[in-house]
């Protein structure tokens, strides 16, 4: 439904493969597809027979209008609209002009201004395509109001455009205003363009990317001037991306050239060969530099951009080249922004300048700041082990990202939160962020930033002891990191699979995995994440008697802690001395770790230290303190849901000849489901089949039937009848 294209011809019809079940598709293709066909299941099924080869697997970008994907699903309606009286049908289209692309509440003023009869809306009404209402006209659905607007004439919708624009006035409107004068626009027109170039860049300023882009789109399609085409085409995929438009970006950015480094590297970065980002986002930080006659500020532009090329070096692994972008900094006379400087240092093993640097920048997460400063605020906080200062980040960062309309940066944030939560002891909240930032992320086309959930959601599965789902999601986000050179979910996957094998007694497995991660370079694993895996690592370790490696990896664990002085980090510290400490003289080190864990806030490590040191004590014969230290575990891991956990500490307590006792009966037998279960639970109590469920969820017929099976085991049903019973006893009307 954009405006026709200035040679009056409608675009190509794609030349697909032929039929595709929808269902087949790529996770992120699937939710974009249903996104750009409003959701319509024919429509969906239309258009993934349409796709190309590259499209279906997501390498290339899906069109950008759902009548390019499904002009099937549009016929039937068209047939429709054509059905109406004409007077009807210009009534019509003055409301889908109206509404979008772009949205300018001028419908009422525009019919007040012609003296427009709408009583001719009721032949609309009559037919069930449209009804009025206090602000104009609402339409059955979205693909009647396209239809509406593509069966027009050209030239009725260049009239319906330029009413809409008379009636447009006053600053607060001007960008509207351009926008229908543009749509409405027979041929090039440098004065046109320019006028939308303009109200693109104010829309920008106001926190309106989804406008800037359709802007910046109709002001290069309108230019006269060749060159100034690129620029304009760069702006508007960089807003295309920033308003969640992705494929729109992708395509935009293939037909700039070299000027669009920036978008290019953010798009490697989160949808494509993340090794490719950092060079792109460089190279554009350093033209934003030295662009000192840039009216939008350059050296602003040039520290975002390096505060990307800060993210591309951690999502790859290769933190490194952290070092190549300060060094471009204080060339340019920046500051290294956000977590930049703090990752260099730590690197270079400067731990002390490291935390001071992340220390400044955790600082900034005030209300109302930058959602990119936010972010990095929020990484800084998970380095330094504040995670109640990462989650207010997080949280933040997503609120001012919402409000600027830069609704692209939502799921990282959430992303965050789901991490600071898992820390603290609330996998269920963990997983119902990062259920709510993956369905996002596949929405808007970041599908790196939705591997890197599916490995965050691995490591949830094997805390609440869903084995069979943390290997499916591992191994998809293991694949999709290794083909897109993605270190950080590559490791952090692997991660998960380790802490399976070591909470269900499979230690030689586990370690040999953790061991895996020390020598897996950029793009395969990542320093960081082996780091943050020391404390389990020296627990396999210990378990299989090889220590040597263990040791070193604890020293420079302590090394950092004691640099970054987290209570929890020290805790863990001390656990692993502990664990390398034969005999009574570890308890010390244990009773240590428990102490620093009370000023700490990951209340899921705490219960694994106390099961350690009750198993400790146990073998030391102290059975009192043992049988204290076990229950209090066991008690941490059910309330945690974690049942691999809970089992060993009752096996440490059947060991000890101390009954491990049940634990109390849970008057809601749903709190045993966790939230992606509970979720699936309902919407199948409600009568969704599995593949509506998947549909509306981003997830594969097959996992849906997973977690179903999940479900019945859990609450110990047999069939679909069960569960509507269940949760209507349970959950009430």
């Amino acid at each position: 439904m954009n405006p026709p294209p200035l040679g009056g011809t409608s675009p190509p019809a794609l030349a697909g493969p032929g039929p595709r079940p929808v269902a087949a598709l790529p996770d992120g293709v699937r939710v974009r597809v249903l996104r750009l066909v409003h959701g319509d299941p024919r429509a969906a099924v239309e258009a993934a027979g349409r796709l190309t080869e590259r499209q279906a697997a997501g390498l290339d970008p899906l069109p950008t209008e759902p009548v390019d994907l499904a002009p099937g699903r549009l016929s039937a309606h068209r047939r429709e609209v054509r059905a109406l009286p004409e007077d009807t049908r210009l009534v019509l289209l003055l409301a889908a002009a109206d509404q979008y692309p772009v949205a300018t509440h001028a419908f009422q003023r525009a019919v007040a201004a012609v003296r427009l009869d709408i009583r001719s809306l009721e032949a609309a009404e009559a037919a069930g395509l449209a009804y009025a209402t206090a602000g104009g006209v609402g339409f059955r659905d979205a693909w009647t109001r396209i239809a509406v607007y593509e069966t027009a004439a050209p030239a009725d919708r260049r009239d319906a455009h330029r009413l809409l624009a008379r009636v447009l006035h006053g600053p607060a409107e001007a960008p509207r205003r351009a926008w229908h004068r543009g749509a409405g626009a027979l041929g090039p027109s440098a004065r046109l363009a320019a006028e939308l170039t303009a109200a693109a860049a104010g829309a920008r300023s106001a926190g309106d990317p989804a406008l800037a882009r359709a802007l910046a789109e109709r002001a290069a399609a309108l230019g006269a001037d060749a060159r100034a085409r690129p620029a304009l085409l760069a702006r508007a995929a960089a807003d295309a991306w920033l308003a969640g438009e992705a494929d729109r970006a992708r395509a935009l950015a293939a037909r700039t050239d070299a000027d669009a480094d920036a978008v290019t590297g953010v798009l490697a970065l989160r949808t494509g060969q993340a090794g490719e980002a950092f060079d792109a986002l460089l190279a554009g930080a350093v033209r934003a530099a030295g662009a000192r006659t840039a009216p939008s500020g350059s050296a602003a532009s040039a520290a975002h951009l390096l505060a990307r090329a800060a993210e591309a070096a951690v999502h790859t692994g290769d933190l490194r080249r952290c070092r190549e972008a300060v060094l471009a900094a204080w060339q340019w006379g920046i500051d290294p922004p956000g977590v930049l400087g703090g990752l260099a240092a730590a690197v270079d093993g400067r731990y002390e300048d490291a935390r001071d640097l992340l220390e400044a920048t955790a600082g900034r997460c005030g209300p109302g700041g930058d959602p990119t400063d936010l972010l990095h605020a929020g990484i800084a906080a998970l380095m330094l082990g504040d995670h109640t200062r990462a989650a207010t980040a997080a949280v933040r960062a997503a609120a001012a990202a919402r409000a600027r309309g830069v609704t692209v940066l939502v799921p990282q944030a959430m992303e965050y939160r789901a991490y600071a939560d898992f820390w603290t002891g609330r996998p269920h909240a963990a997983e119902a962020a990062a259920l709510d930032a993956l369905r996002q992320a596949y929405a808007t086309g970041q599908d790196n930033g939705a591997c890197h959930l599916q490995a965050a959601l691995a490591m949830f599965a094997a805390l609440t002891g869903d084995g069979e789902l943390c290997r499916e999601r591992a191994a998809a986000a293991r694949s999709h990191a290794l083909a897109h050179g993605l270190g950080l979910p590559a490791a952090l996957a692997q991660w998960a699979l380790a802490f399976l094998d070591l909470v269900t007694g499979r230690y030689d497995t586990a370690a040999a995995r953790l061991r895996a991660l020390a020598a897996a370079g950029p793009g395969h694993g990542h320093r960081a994440v082996r780091h943050l895996a020391t404390p389990h690592y020296v627990e396999a370790a210990v378990r299989t008697g090889d220590t040597r490696v263990a040791r070193a990896a604890h020293a420079d664990y302590d090394r950092w802690a004691r640099a970054v002085d987290s209570p929890d980090d020290l805790a863990l510290s001390a656990r692993c001395r502990a664990l390398l400490t034969p005999g009574a003289d570890a308890l010390p080190h244990y009773a240590a770790a428990l102490d620093l864990h009370a000023d700490g806030d990951r209340a899921f490590e705490r219960a694994r230290t106390e099961l350690l040191f009750g198993s400790a004590l146990r073998r030391l014969r102290r059975r009192t303190e043992a049988r204290d230290r076990l229950h209090s575990a066991l008690q941490a891991f059910e309330s945690f849901g974690a049942p691999h956990c809970a089992e060993g500490a009752r096996a440490e307590l059947r060991a000890l000849g101390a009954p491990p006792g049940r634990a109390p009966a849970d008057a809601r037998p749903t709190n045993r489901l966790t939230a992606q279960q509970l979720l699936i639970a309902r919407m199948a109590a409600d009568g969704a089949t599995n593949r509506e469920i998947a549909a509306r969820l981003a997830l594969s017929p097959r996992t849906v039937d997973h977690h179903l099976r999940g479900v019945f085991t859990r609450l110990d049903i047999r069939s679909r009848i069960a569960l509507v019973r269940l949760l209507a006893d349970t959950e009430g009307p």
